[in-house]
């Protein structure tokens, strides 16, 4: 068995030696972009060049480094029938929900008050958080979603989810579907976006969806920056119907220095650090599917090519 490391990583052996060690009967082989075809029967990918399926059409299967496979999935030359793997957790939904809960108690307690306070050295106290004036709503109910709103339900904020297909989840309201969005917008004042980025997702956060928010708004999007309409938000921010946005991801990243988003008083920007992908848990998680896939075993993770996740 033939084990391809496509990454681009300028150290390869990072990836490729831990590969090795668990899958010991496998030659794991670093992607060489002047090489030629080396018959691989998996391919370990991150934003993979379209000459990689031209050169590799004996793939199995390919197992995506993350959650989000619309880069993938946009590749011209990906072919329709390949098994597309992605992603599952490891390790990146208890850093979600640690980066929003983050955010939703350092907002809604005013913690910005204490900080400034103390530049000025002074003393005074404020009332204390009324959290059942902070809803919380959840778009995206994936893995990391719901890790996300069961944390913030622990600590008894209303939390309601939105995704495509109905879930149900304890602590949690949820609603489905196009239909319920609006009743879904109109229960949230904190929206956090973890969706996937489909065609029908995209430049979805938008001025209709950010108007249809409880006022005084919050928005952090830590899904896709193509979810959101940069302009929109901007006009929002501006109108007063958006109270602040944290914003990890963007449509071009690096972030460009000219964006309007670096020098809003109301926007937060994080460079898309609010998961990493944990080195050691992805390859033992990989690692231990192609085992299974090459035995005939069923692995979850399978990306429905339908849907786009």
């Amino acid at each position: 068995m033939k084990v391809l490391f496509v990454a681009g990583d300028p150290k390869p052996e990072r990836w490729t030696r831990p590969i090795q060690e668990h899958l010991p009967d496998a030659e794991v082989i670093a992607w060489d972009p002047n090489g030629g075809t080396v018959n691989a029967d998996y391919a370990i990918v991150w934003q993979p060049p379209a000459a990689l399926f031209e050169r590799e059409p004996g793939l199995k299967a390919v197992f995506n480094l993350g959650a989000g496979v619309d880069g993938l999935m946009a590749l011209p030359y990906l072919p329709p029938e390949l098994t597309v793997v992605r992603l599952e957790d490891a390790g990146m939904s208890a850093q979600m929900a640690e980066y929003v809960l983050h955010l939703v108690v350092d907002i809604s307690r005013g913690m910005a008050r204490y900080r400034d306070q103390q530049a000025e050295a002074r003393w005074q106290i404020h009332r204390p958080t009324q959290r059942h004036q902070w809803p919380v709503g959840v778009m995206g109910l994936g893995q990391i979603g719901q890790r996300v709103a069961r944390t913030l339900a622990a600590l008894d904020y209303p939390v309601s989810g939105w995704s495509r297909s109905a879930h149900q989840l304890e602590g949690v309201t949820t609603y489905a579907g196009t239909e319920d969005l609006d009743r879904f917008l109109g229960a949230t004042r904190v929206l956090v976006n973890t969706l996937p980025l489909t065609e029908q997702t995209r430049d979805l956060i938008d001025h209709r969806l950010l108007g249809k928010l409880q006022a005084d708004a919050i928005v952090i999007n830590v899904g896709r920056g193509e979810h959101l309409v940069d302009q929109d938000l901007l006009q929002a921010l501006d109108d007063g119907r958006v109270s602040h946005a944290v914003l990890d991801v963007f449509r071009q990243e690096p972030l460009p220095a000219e964006h309007p988003f670096w020098r809003h008083a109301s926007v937060t920007i994080t460079p898309h650090v609010s998961a990493r992908t944990l080195r050691d848990t992805t390859i033992e998680q990989i690692s231990t599917k192609i085992r299974d896939h090459a035995a005939g075993r069923a692995i979850s993770g399978v990306v429905d090519r339908s849907r786009g996740y």
